[in-house]
């Protein structure tokens, strides 16, 4: 260990106080910070950071070189109408010929939750008790059933999982001790996204403790360094041409959704973004549009009132766009974003309160945001494409992520679980089934929730995704049938009926 050769070179990007602390540190200590430093590209992290905070505080508006979204690149489950079933068949197909896979960012801890561990693992109260984890992987498997009951093809969607240093060795964990949920272990690839080092303000590396530099996952764009050769290539041998990327947080998830996938088959693109309609002008969320001619996604922050608040003839939002981080690749555009175009991606700036030593040796848990976390973007590569398409469903039926605790008054346990719930409520109803209280009265059908809405429902409704993957198939099972709650609808229950009948 060669500390005053380290320091020179720290020297020269003004980083030398990462050894402050290093005579203080026994022997093991000293390796241990010796690696941390020198298998850091300290050169890269000062540029990265540089670009980062040049223009953090001179954001400018982009009003004037915004478009929305062309027509004919614009897809949607309320307006395209009778194609949709061409659409989900198309996707069906790709899934039967195992071209379809899954991408799961899972990089994230419950922190915000109030838990220690990694947010897949969350239980929102269902009936079934099933965590995120358990319900996604269910419905990648009544997804490969409802391919082959379609189409009679017989096909795999491989699971590619990103965590981070945090979430890692609990998930992998996890998935082996419920047995991968029924997949086959050789579906599932976890890989690690990479760890930035958390800066000062004024461009230091902090120092989580004297022998430890503090680091943060590199945000979900991430992603394309994380994947490399290794996960590129197990994709390539597989034969996969189609991607499904997605959040871990959002329960309503539908994983490789055919009628997403076939929708931008059809429509040749290379890159598309499932979206939600936002629900007033100035809603906190993303919106998916052009600008100069590119693809992006545009922060609520960057528009003007007047910008956000345009509506069409018929009373839309021209910017209605709204980002769920939902996202459809070709394989060929992924590996092309990996080998030619991640290097150009921008990190954004995220100030945080982030633990620090102090110039006296001691950790210091700061009240303020005292540094900065640089973090790229999932959505960043939208610009790279040259027939990119966007596709809208219902937020009511497919968006209700899961970010805070119960304290906050939405995106909490409550609105994930009632989203759930009431979603498979109109499943049922929608298939003829109907519901009853305990005197045996009908109870009247409910108009669409609000995912947001936590007042207690009348109905406790659940169903596996073994037994459904979107509300298929439902018919045989509970048409003219009443049913009291709390009803948790799973294979062993239809046996169990179906026994009572014989």
């Amino acid at each position: 260990m060669d500390f005053e050769s380290l320091r020179k070179k720290l020297a020269e990007h003004n980083q030398e106080h990462l050894l402050d602390f290093v005579n203080d540190l026994d022997e093991k200590s000293k390796q241990v910070l010796y690696n941390d430093i020198t298998n850091t590209n300290i050169a890269e992290v000062v540029r990265f950071f540089n670009a980062a905070t040049a223009s953090m505080d001179t954001q400018t508006k982009v009003d004037d070189k915004m478009e929305p979204i062309p027509t004919e690149m614009f897809g949607s489950v309320t307006r395209s109408g009778k194609i949709l079933k061409q659409w989900e068949k198309t996707g069906l197909e790709a899934v039967g010929k195992s071209k379809v896979c899954v991408l799961l960012l899972a990089g994230g801890q419950g922190t915000r939750l109030g838990v220690n561990y990694p947010k897949g693992m969350y239980n929102v109260g269902l009936p079934s008790g099933k965590p995120l984890y358990h319900l996604q992987a269910e419905r990648i498997l009544r997804l490969q059933r409802y391919a082959k009951e379609e189409t009679g093809l017989s096909g795999t969607i491989p699971w590619y999982i990103m965590t981070s240093e945090h979430t890692q060795e609990p998930t992998e964990e996890y998935f082996a001790s419920r047995n991968f949920f029924g997949l086959q272990k050789e579906d599932i690839v976890f890989f690690e996204q990479n760890m930035l080092p958390c800066m000062s303000f004024d461009g230091k590396i902090i120092m989580s403790n004297k022998g430890k530099i503090a680091r943060a996952p590199d945000g979900n764009g991430g992603l394309y360094r994380a994947l490399g050769e290794k996960v590129l290539g197990d994709m390539e041998r597989r034969g996969i041409q189609y991607i499904h990327v997605y959040c871990v947080d959002n329960i309503l998830v539908k994983m490789a959704d055919p009628t997403f996938i076939g929708f931008c088959i059809s429509k040749g693109a290379n890159c598309g973004a499932k979206v939600v309609e936002k629900s007033y002008p100035t809603e906190p969320v993303g919106v998916v549009c052009r600008v100069d001619g590119k693809y992006q996604v545009v922060e609520y922050s960057e528009i003007t009132l007047r910008t956000a608040e345009k509506r069409n003839e018929d009373g839309r939002l021209v910017f209605s766009a709204g980002n769920i981080c939902n996202h459809f690749f070709t394989f060929d555009f992924l590996k092309e974003v990996v080998n030619e175009n991640e290097p150009f991606l921008k990190h954004h700036v995220a100030k945080k309160k982030i633990p620090y030593v102090n110039e006296q040796g001691n950790i210091i848990t700061p009240e303020k945001p005292n540094g900065i976390k640089m973090e790229k973007f999932v959505f960043d590569v939208f610009e790279f494409s040259n027939n990119f398409v966007v596709f809208e469903v219902l937020r009511e039926d497919e968006f209700s992520p899961l970010k805070n605790s119960d304290k906050a008054e939405k995106d909490n346990p409550t609105t994930a679980k009632h989203a759930l719930m009431s979603l498979h409520h109109r499943w049922v109803l929608n298939a003829g089934g109907s519901f009853v209280d305990k005197n045996d009265s009908l109870i009247p059908a409910i108009p669409r929730r609000s995912a947001n809405d936590v007042d207690h429902s009348l109905v406790i409704c659940e169903v596996s995704p073994l037994v459904s993957y979107a509300g298929e198939g439902l018919e045989e099972v509970v048409s003219n049938k009443r049913f009291q709650s709390p009803l948790l609808l799973t294979e062993k229950y239809i046996k169990d009926k179906e026994m009572q009948i014989k």
